[in-house]
């Protein structure tokens, strides 16, 4: 990549939600516009439809593949790697068309961005039954990533930049040992291993954002941190010991501290990333306190992906209600991370 604003393709995700939507009112706000270099992913009927819907106005160009897009040109280019039976897909409701084709949209910009044909992807939300409706077992988009790019050692992060209520200075980062599971599978999947990569992934992303010494929080399993062991013994068999082998690896991590005492710690500044031990573990409190704001980072991978935190929200979906605060936010982490990581190689 050169100076030039970074090559970000804008999946629509599944277009019976609010993707459509939120990406095409973002792309209203020119200073997103200035930021990056646009390509959205999806079917230009559909991204015709969103405009009419929200009533915006903007210039679109339809592209066989990235390879074709001149980048110079004011219009932004549309590019549709799948079926056009998605234009019929209605709205808010669960279509296998619609869940074949966010997972055609996420492969083919993973495909581009790993042949260096873009910078970065940030994706509108996909539904998981739709997903599985089309066939495809998958839980979401970090495990389709995750096997589009031939990676292991992968988490779910939740990421929200600086700014109230948050008193550190690098925003809170919050990745998840385990992904879409049962809470009953939970204590089964956990490893020391899993832990221990977990830890290092958080650490080297807030790196990435220009934290250069992060402070990391690890969260227990159990209530009370196991109390002794009252509770359950996770925290001294798997999480001490992963935290132990991160501090001696160099990582400033602290753990395993009981979770609601730990969030409460990261939001007043005491740490910048805390590494939890299942989805909602992490979820809950950084949707709480910055639902509309909180951007979702796959770590590990050789790529850059940033989304939303919400969903594909059927309930309000094309009645123009969506909001795009999340989305622009996405957006910008992943052009700061593509510089970083463009900074990083060229030193």
């Amino acid at each position: 990549m050169t100076n030039a604003a970074p090559r970000v393709a804008l999946s629509l995700g599944d277009v019976a939600g609010i993707g459509p939507e939120v990406v095409v009112s973002s792309l209203a706000d020119k200073r997103l516009r200035e930021t990056c270099r646009p390509v959205i992913v999806g079917h230009p009927a559909v991204v015709a439809r969103a405009q009419r819907q929200v009533g915006v106005e903007l210039s679109f160009v339809d592209v066989a593949s990235p390879t074709e897009i001149d980048w110079s040109r004011s219009e932004i280019p549309c590019w549709n790697p799948s079926i056009d039976e998605v234009a019929q897909v209605p709205a808010g409701k669960i279509d296998a068309r619609a869940g074949r084709a966010a997972y055609d949209y996420l492969v083919a910009a993973t495909r581009a961005a790993l042949r260096g044909e873009i910078d970065a992807i940030t994706t509108a939300p996909l539904n998981k039954a739709a997903l599985h409706a089309a066939g495809l077992n998958f839980p979401g988009h970090t495990e389709i990533l995750a096997h589009e790019c031939g990676v292991h050692d992968f988490a779910m992060m939740l990421y929200l930049p600086p700014g109230e209520p948050l008193k550190g200075p690098a925003g809170l980062g919050v990745a998840h040992v385990t992904l879409h599971t049962s809470i009953q599978s939970v204590p089964g999947l956990l490893s020391t291993k899993l832990i221990y990569e977990t830890i290092h992934l958080v650490s080297n992303f807030l790196m990435q954002i220009g934290c250069s010494s992060p402070r990391i929080g690890v969260c227990a399993l159990n209530p009370h941190a196991g109390e002794e062991g009252l509770f359950g013994d996770e925290e001294s068999r798997l999480i001490a010991p992963a935290v132990e082998s991160a501090v001696q690896s160099g990582v400033n991590a602290i753990g395993p501290i009981p979770a609601d005492a730990l969030l409460r710690r990261a939001v007043q500044g005491e740490f910048d990333g805390v590494a939890a031990m299942y989805h909602d573990q992490g979820h809950i409190a950084l949707k709480l306190i910055g639902f509309e704001r909180a951007v979702n980072v796959t770590l590990g991978l050789p790529i850059v992906r940033t989304s939303p935190s919400h969903g594909t929200a059927f309930d309000i979906a094309w009645k123009g209600l969506a909001r795009t605060e999340g989305f622009v936010e996405a957006v910008r982490t992943a052009v700061q991370l593509v510089r970083s990581r463009a900074n990083s190689t060229a030193q």
